[in-house]
């Protein structure tokens, strides 16, 4: 399952290129980094706001474990910049099981997670400007 990591971060980066990504695909960019001998992997991503200007929009990160009955399992946290919510979600190795379709799904909740976190800064920013109207 660990060498699984890097090919399952690729599937979720192509899934977020080719989705509803919260920038341009093109200004969408990514960071790998795994270490196969603790079974973690990280997915760092940034959209670029202009030629040196990188603005960090979240991570994914995997970590593939065995459970008590030695059968295997990938967990995902999913986080994004500006809150501090995240999402744990866990995919249990099994047969017949579609890893593409699972990295669409894990590419899915996270851009489903930045609109929300997205709506939520913008919400505070308002609710800020609000209070500093009514103090004076």
């Amino acid at each position: 399952m660990s060498t699984r990591l890097l090919s399952f971060l690729n599937d979720i980066e192509n899934s977020l290129r080719s989705g509803d990504a919260p920038v341009a695909a093109d200004g969408l960019e990514t960071a790998r980094s795994v270490n196969y001998h603790s079974g973690l992997a990280r997915l760092a991503v940034s959209a670029k706001t202009d030629a040196k200007v990188r603005q960090t929009l979240g991570a994914v990160l995997l970590q593939t474990f065995s459970l008590a009955d030695g059968s295997r399992c990938l967990k995902v946290f999913l986080s994004w910049t500006g809150t501090r919510s995240e999402v744990i979600h866990a995919i249990y190795a099994r047969p017949g099981i579609d890893w593409t379709t699972e990295a669409q799904q894990v590419a899915s909740l996270w851009l489903d997670g930045r609109a929300r976190a997205s709506d939520a800064v913008h919400s505070d920013a308002v609710h800020s400007d609000e209070s500093l109207a009514v103090a004076g």
